[in-house]
């Protein structure tokens, strides 16, 4: 909900009784709902002075906000708006202020109230976790001694210990302090405000005005009476229950133009510390946060995504491995559960290679669009830029399918990745569909006007304790999609974090779709825990970064100036493109199995695809593979010219007729290998696109037969996609195969919310890729030989993909038997068969060995001589 719709909603429902019988100034509306709950964690709970859910007491005195574009039509009111570094961008005022000093007149029950609860009284609910004493501090600005106190209270009390908070320190700058006024030290004694929580659960937090003008941004509450004094805004927000507004812009509205100097910032600018966190493992997210410079995601001048530039050097001791690692801005460092606009936390990520101690230093320059511009040097940031330091990095302790155990997957020259901490090669089977899979309710800052966003709620039982969740349990659904997956033996998926314009119009990283300049930072952390889970259940991350609909032209929806607003540059390599892609990989790249596709059905120019993959390969400190997607009709023209090593891309990612995946992966394997750099190769979208993967028969009353609205379609089901598709790719030397689902069928492309739709096609691959792992088959030296099995033109009928003379994995789509050309090969070769229906164990056929010399029969398959079976043929001693 906007702030905008909060406010004016709650004004027909709220009425103040200083204004009976007239409508309330906005300014003094409630910009939350009473179902708002906050939480104390750890013992600690920190909330906007705003984000109270009542005000009462207020027939002389009121609470009204101010934000950057609106001040409350409250007179008198004798200082200007301080919104410039208020938390949230906003904070109230008790007003009128008609005492600003000690010569005008003091007038009790009006002006001032010393006792507490008598005016002006802000309700919060709050959830205490932990029974105890809490210390209450409050973040406040004072410009004199005559709006400088507060009371606070508990469920209706007042107690001592929470009258009169005092500030005499920090003048005319907000400033936080927990001191109590006393007869003995009028200006305040530290450590005297506090309020005992007799009993866990659900609390009311009140605050009163003692004097009008007091300025009041946020208040905490902490059981340390050690709390040092807080730095900047505070801790992050917990919210239990309810959903907050979006904070507001901490910008002044008159623009000021960025620093020219190096001098440290003022205000809420971080002390520029540096700390080290994570789990300091190998292949584990090593998190470097400075305490820098305070920024807004929707700020201007300046831009904190794209006039400062954050790079970080991780070296190992060694000296090797080194990588120069992009940073971005995190708000309070805790936007995914606070959902923070703003803060003075800046980030990079290392996943280290290695055991040992690393040495990290620090580059932190500020500029006009310094982030993206090549030939920009900056200016250095004092307190921030040239820091630097070292870490350890301890023993590994994962296990498969957690990536962690494996290491980084890299491309290696071959036609399939390999994970660098076992030397292990990856074939993948996952899910292309949906496209809108970041299309979730739960995430902040999404909406549409197009396709529905999805709950996920078919996968929420698939959620387990410990699961990770935020903001006080969203996310289950869609983790519990990625553990759904995982069980099926599923290994990627597939998703869009861009298609402003597009089929699905509903995900985009920016804080508005047609605001390329600012990104969301709380949703891309929560699109963050999403991609870590997924990393530990074993799925690999297709970044398909774009779409066809807004690679290269116009949006179709217009913006509210009644113009199509341009895609990323229109498909060239400009400001826009390359903030999108620095901020996904400064965010993401840690992460360990990942490649970056250029876009799905694109058709940039050869020379724009190029720009992009290089800007990616430039950019990206892991070097994680470099692929695209784009039309049948189109992977001549447009594969063709970025073929060879002059070229940074390293795939193909195929869309085709669902009966072409054998010929279409074959094509590009060979050509790719031809130009002299290997490709990886995978099938990723099967045609035709209304239909398609087909549900499993029986889902959903369907029956699982591929067949259009109009009762055109081959009539293909899940054993055709198996044969053809699945190991038709595998065969062909392709690097493995994600599904898409169509849309014309149930749970397609744009709406699927439960991948059950295709159980039995999971079951499909996760087979494939046993067999291929459990017989230990050296892929990287096996290629496609069809012709020794009496297909030299590739056609449906018989598949063999080999290292001759050693091994070789002959696939019959339609079972019986096959001969096997052993021509100029020595020795004899063990025939086992394999039931790619439904596993287990290799199985003896008619014949248990043949020699070589000669083209010779394998025989005839154990049972189900029509179905499809996988003949495995091994030279014996092998």
């Amino acid at each position: 909900m906007s702030v905008r719709a909060a406010m004016s909603g709650l004004v027909m429902l709220l009425s103040l009784s200083c204004l009976v019988g007239a409508e309330p100034p906005t300014s003094a509306v409630p910009i939350v709902p009473p179902a708002v709950v906050f939480e104390e964690k750890g013992g600690i709970v920190a909330v906007e002075a705003e984000h109270y859910f009542k005000q009462t007491a207020v027939e002389k005195r009121a609470w009204h906000l101010t934000t950057p574009t609106t001040t409350p039509p409250i007179k008198p009111d004798g200082d200007p708006a301080h919104t410039e570094d208020a938390s949230g961008g906003a904070y109230l005022e008790a007003l009128p202020d008609t005492r600003r000093s000690d010569k005008d007149k003091l007038i009790a029950g009006e002006n001032f109230a010393n006792e507490p609860g008598k005016m002006a009284v802000l309700h919060y609910k709050v959830h205490f976790n932990t029974p105890g004493r809490y210390f209450v501090w409050v973040r406040a600005f004072s410009t004199g001694a005559e709006d400088n106190g507060l009371h606070v209270g508990i469920d209706g009390t007042w107690p001592e210990s929470g009258r009169r908070m005092q500030w005499a320190e920090g003048k005319n700058s907000w400033r936080w302090d927990c001191k109590q006024r006393t007869q003995e030290k009028h200006t305040g004694e530290p450590m005297k405000i506090w309020l005992d929580i007799a009993k866990a659960g659900e609390h009311e937090i009140c605050f009163s005005m003692r004097e009008d003008g007091f300025e009041f941004d946020r208040w905490l509450m902490t059981t340390s009476d050690k709390y040092e004094l807080p730095q900047g805004t505070g801790p992050a927000t917990l919210v239990k229950a309810g959903q907050l507004p979006r904070a507001f812009a901490s910008q002044p509205q008159t623009k000021t133009p960025a620093p020219k100097t190096t001098e440290a910032a003022t205000g809420q600018d971080g002390n520029g510390s540096v700390s080290i966190s994570g789990d300091l493992k190998p292949w584990h997210k090593a998190t470097l946060t400075l305490d820098g410079p305070f920024a807004d995601e929707r700020g201007t001048e300046p831009n904190p995504f794209t006039d400062y530039r954050m790079t970080v050097t991780f070296q190992h001791e060694s000296g090797q491995p080194e990588y120069r690692v992009p940073g971005y801005f995190a708000a309070d460092g805790a936007a995914g559960a606070s959902s923070a606009t703003s803060g003075t936390k800046w980030r990079a990520h290392l996943s280290p290679d290695k055991p040992g101690k690393w040495n990290w230093r620090l580059s932190f320059v500020s500029g006009k669009n310094v982030a993206v511009d090549d030939k920009a040097q900056g200016q250095p940031v004092a307190g921030c830029d040239g820091k630097s330091g070292t870490f350890e990095v301890g023993a590994n302790d994962k296990q498969s399918p957690d990536f962690r155990a494996l290491g980084r997957l890299e491309y290696v020259g071959k036609h399939y990745p390999r994970f660098a901490g076992t030397g292990d090669y990856f074939l993948k089977v996952g899910a292309d569909s949906p496209e809108t899979f970041l299309a979730y309710s739960d995430f902040d800052g999404t909406e549409t006007k197009k396709v529905p966003l999805k709950t996920w709620k078919p996968h929420v039982r698939d959620w387990k304790d410990g699961d990770p969740t935020w903001k006080d349990g969203k996310g289950k659904g869609m983790i519990g999609a990625i553990n759904y997956l995982s069980s099926k033996g599923v290994n990627s998926i597939s998703f869009m974090p861009y298609n402003a314009g597009g089929d699905g119009d509903n995900v985009w990283p920016f804080i508005a779709r047609d605001d390329k300049f600012h990104c969301d930072c709380s949703k891309l952390d929560q699109w963050g825990i999403v991609f870590e889970h997924a990393q530990t259940r074993g799925l690999f991350l297709h970044f398909k970064l774009q779409e066809q609909e807004n690679d290269d032209n116009r949006l179709g929806a217009k913006s509210d100036d009644g113009k199509a607003p341009t895609s990323l540059d229109g498909g060239k390599l400009g400001f826009e493109r390359k903030l999108y892609l620095r901020e996904l990989i400064a965010r993401y790249g840690h992460l360990l199995a990942l490649n970056w596709n250029l876009g799905e059905e694109n058709t940039q120019s050869t020379a724009e695809q190029k720009d992009m993959a290089q800007y990616i390969a430039d950019t990206d400190p892991y070097a994680h593979a470099i692929v695209v997607h784009t039309f049948p009709n189109k992977q001549d023209d447009i594969y063709t010219p970025l073929l060879g090593k002059n070229s940074a891309l390293t795939g193909a990612s195929l869309q085709n007729a669902w009966n072409a995946a054998h010929q279409r992966t074959h094509k590009w394997v060979t050509e790719s290998a031809k130009a002299g750099k290997p490709w990886i190769v995978a099938n990723d979208e099967q045609g035709p696109a209304s239909l398609g993967v087909p549900p499993d028969a029986g889902y959903a009353g369907h029956d699982g037969v591929a067949i259009d609205k109009k009762g055109k379609g081959k009539g293909y089901t899940a054993h055709d996609i198996r044969k053809l598709t699945l190991w038709g790719t595998l065969t062909a030397g392709g690097a493995g195969v994600e599904y898409y689902f169509g849309y014309q069928l149930p749970q397609n492309d744009l709406n699927c919310e439960d991948f059950r739709s295709r159980d039995k096609t999971w079951d499909y691959g996760r087979i494939a890729l046993g067999f291929f792992r459990d017989q230990k088959l050296p892929v990287t030296e096996m290629t496609n030989r069809d012709e020794l099995v009496g297909n030299p033109d590739h056609a449906n009928t018989r598949f063999c993909l080999a290292k001759p003379g050693e091994v070789y994995v002959v696939y019959l789509p339609t079972g019986g038997s096959c001969d096997l050309d052993l021509t100029g090969v020595a020795g004899a070769f063990e025939v086992n068969w394999f039931n790619p229906r439904s596993g287990g164990p290799l199985q003896p056929g008619s014949l248990k060995q043949i020699k070589g010399g000669l083209a010779q029969s394998l025989g005839v398959p154990p049972a189900d001589g029509t179905e499809d079976w996988v003949v495995l043929v091994r030279k014996v001693g092998n």
